[in-house]
Formats: C-alpha cells, structure tokens, sequence
C-alpha cells in the first residue's frame, strides 16, 4: 500500500507541475517499468548488501540457524531487498497511469467551471481530480498482482527465497504436475479474486459505477 501511495503522489505532482518536474518523474518510471526484475533485484543485492552491507545476502534467515529461532526481526531484514524488488515496478505503472487520468481531468469542462467559480488548484484536485484518476490506479494494481508471481519466480531465485515462484521452478524441474497444478489453481483464484475486489472498490470510489 505504501508503495501504491507513493506512485499516486508522484503521478498527482508530474500531472499538476508538469515542466522539468513531469519530464523526470516520466523518465524515472519509463526507466523502472522498463528494467528486468532480476537484474534491478541483482542492483539491489550487489548495492545494500554486498557494497554497503545493510541487509542480508540471501535466504529467508541466517544461514545455519533453524527456522524455528529466527526471530521476527531477523526474518524482516531478510524480506526488504525481496519485498523492494517486487513493489517498486508497479509504482512506475500506477504512476504513468494516474498522471494521463489526472491530466484529462484537469482539461475538462467541470474543472474549467470550478476554476471560474474560485476554486484553488489543491481543490480542484481533492475534490474532482483523484477520485476521477483513482480508477486506472486500482485496475492496475490489481492487474499487476498476477505479475507478482512472474516476478516472484525471479526475485526468490536471486534472493534463494524459499517461497512460491522458487517452489514453481523446482517443481518444473522435478516433474511435480500436482504441485504446478496447485500453484495454477492459487494463482487463477488470486487474480480473480483481485479483479472482483476492484469491481467492488469501483462502486466506492465512483458511485456512477453502481448505475
């Protein structure tokens, strides 16, 4: 949720600043939706843990040490390089998206009247542009959650995370069809259980959807 909150702020300030403020935010989110998840999450490990030595190499505790004693602490700082490199990609598309919404917004005859009548420009946003730009940003961030698990397959093998995208790939290699078949069947569920939360928070956000 932080990093969704983050891209909605990003693309608020490139759509209502624009100039050079727009042009970096662009470049910066053109350069990140455009970057492989294992090479930003090889970036990230070659950077924080093995230059400065901030976070753990890899693994979802320290090595040697049972899973039963590795203490919640422990497990968090084994979880942000993994966690960073699998949030910070829908930022860059949550971001472009609610930029071009806002954009159209703030060009249309509504906000034209409102700026007639007075209105300030952080009015004109609150009230008419974020709830207008908020529905491309929820149909991709659900959207991008079937996109996790790709990027979960990468990530957990650059980071040896023990997790569902590693059990995928040792579950191909070893010819467990039941397992790829669980995993499938999770997946449809989650995906579709995401696209039916956003049809849902459609009807929150914008109160014509129910019509």
């Amino acid at each position: 949720m932080a990093a969704v909150g983050a891209a909605g702020i990003l693309g608020v300030i490139a759509a209502v600043r624009g100039g050079w403020i727009d042009r970096v935010i662009r470049l910066y989110c053109y350069v990140l939706a455009s970057t492989p998840t294992f090479w930003f999450a090889m970036i990230l490990l070659m950077v924080f843990s093995v230059t400065l030595g901030w976070t753990p190499i890899c693994c979802s505790g320290p090595i040697g040490v049972p899973p039963d004693q590795v203490s919640f602490v422990q497990r968090l700082q084994h979880l942000i390089l993994p966690l960073t490199a699998l949030t910070l990609f829908g930022v860059a598309q949550i971001a472009l998206h609610t930029r071009v919404k806002l954009i159209e917004v703030l060009q249309s005859d509504y906000v034209l009247l409102a700026r007639a009548q007075g209105a300030s420009a952080l009015d004109i946003v609150w009230h008419h542009g974020l709830r207008n730009a908020a529905l491309p940003a929820l149909t991709v961030m659900m959207a991008s959650i079937g996109e996790l698990f790709g990027g979960a397959i990468l990530a957990e093998q650059v980071f040896a995370w023990p997790g569902l995208g590693r059990a995928s790939v040792e579950a191909g290699m070893k010819g467990d069809v039941p397992l790829l078949l669980a995993i499938a069947v999770l997946t449809a569920l989650v995906v579709s259980s995401a696209n039916m939360l956003a049809d849902w928070l459609y009807q929150l956000v914008d109160p014509r959807v129910r019509q």
